[in-house]
């Protein structure tokens, strides 16, 4: 695969991001088995980026991923590995606590810890913030992200599930730049065509990323809204389309995100081999601008304009 640059930064990360979200499954011998399988796979098509978060598996994703890193000789030069911190654990850091979001200072660096232990790595290359804390204080946010770059600790930081307004206080109090916000993206999910997110990160040189991308095409999406009468709409434009450019529908919907202009990276979460390989599709089709609009006909129910 080519690579595309993210933001202002120097990393160059292929254009399809391997999720790492399922990769430990139920942690048996089998379903880790099948884990290293999918890390293989998406190495061998050409994946070079990773993306992992402290609370995939309660952590297990992280340590078996580098685990399949000692077992398929893959060398940490040749990736890039991102990881994600701010959804704070039940019963930490006491028995008895509930799940909270979490911004702090202290936790965010002893989270960033926990990652490079497991991960068996001295760095990660792009940490991001997981989900807006709604009392974080910008300031200690901006010291705990500065002072993991200054170590040597992260590379590059940037945001996820941030609105607008929200990655834009954070920057203002930060002197490094937040180069990726990795938000949902997909048939069910277009809030950040039409809520600034996207245009905010054409303004300012950031790279989006796409969580859940085939959400609603390959699998139901979170929070379906659809009624039955929507999903045959959606499904036989999807079906039009696959038909069209000879792919699969969920394909379509991947190269759908990628003709965005403000280069939306998705996150491919399969654990299918196949499938991982097959994702690598939707960077040949020349994906045209009326198939877009017809998609989001489609979706809305009603003409665009």
């Amino acid at each position: 695969m080519k690579t595309v640059k993210l933001g202002n930064s120097s990393l160059h990360s292929t254009p399809l991001v391997y999720g790492c979200m399922r990769i430990s499954g139920d942690n048996s011998s089998d379903a880790r088995k099948r884990g290293k399988e999918a890390i293989l796979a998406a190495y061998e098509a050409g994946y070079n980026h990773f993306d992992h978060a402290d609370i995939y598996g309660g952590g297990l994703c992280e340590e078996l991923f580098a685990e399949a890193m000692k077992d398929l000789a893959i060398t940490r030069e040749s990736i890039l590995l991102t990881s994600k911190c701010g959804i704070r654990f039940k019963d930490t850091p006491s028995p008895g606590l509930p799940a909270r979001y979490d911004f702090t200072k202290s936790y965010i660096l002893e989270c960033v810890e926990g990652s490079l232990k497991r991960l068996n790595t001295d760095y990660l290359d792009l940490f991001l913030l997981h989900r807006p804390d709604y009392l974080f204080d910008p300031d200690e946010t901006a010291d705990a992200l500065q002072e993991l770059v200054s170590s040597g600790k992260v590379r590059h930081c940037g945001v996820s599930n941030f609105k607008p307004s929200q990655l834009s206080l954070l920057q203002s109090r930060c002197e490094l730049p937040l180069i990726v916000n990795q938000v949902e993206i997909n048939i069910h999910n277009v809030d950040a065509l039409m809520d600034g997110t996207l245009d905010q990160c054409q303004e300012r040189g950031i790279t989006p990323q796409a969580w859940c991308p085939i959400g609603g095409v390959a699998y139901p999406a979170w929070g379906n809204t659809f009624t039955p009468e929507d999903e045959a709409r959606i499904e036989a434009e999807f079906d039009r389309q696959a038909e069209k450019y000879g792919v699969e529908n969920w394909i379509v919907m991947l190269a759908w995100i990628l003709r965005h202009p403000s280069g939306i990276v998705p996150i491919v979460g399969s654990t299918t081999p196949e499938r991982i390989r097959a994702a690598r599709q939707s960077l040949e089709i020349n994906y045209e601008r009326e198939d877009w609009y017809q998609l989001l006909e489609a979706r809305n129910g009603e003409p665009v304009p």
